[in-house]
């Protein structure tokens, strides 16, 4: 079994996710996106889609990055 690196559940269906250089081992897709899933640089959210970016920013949204300046960014539906 693999220990889970966010809550350090002992699994015996842990899985690896490699990015990178780095691996990593989770128990659930929930401590994965918590581990390395990008954050929005306006809400905090976190991105788990089709997020934006700009200048080495994240945004879930074009209103999100709006808020922060970056007017260039546009949603895709």
């Amino acid at each position: 079994m693999a220990v889970c690196e966010v809550c350090n559940n002992d699994y015996e269906m842990a899985f690896e996710v490699r990015a990178g250089d780095a691996v990593h081992i989770f128990d659930s897709l929930e401590c994965a996106a918590q581990r390395i899933a990008p954050t929005c640089g306006n809400c905090d959210c976190r991105i788990l889609g089709h997020g934006l970016q700009a200048d080495g920013r994240f945004f879930c949204c074009a209103n999100c990055a709006r808020r922060q300046g970056v007017a260039q960014l546009v949603d895709h539906a």
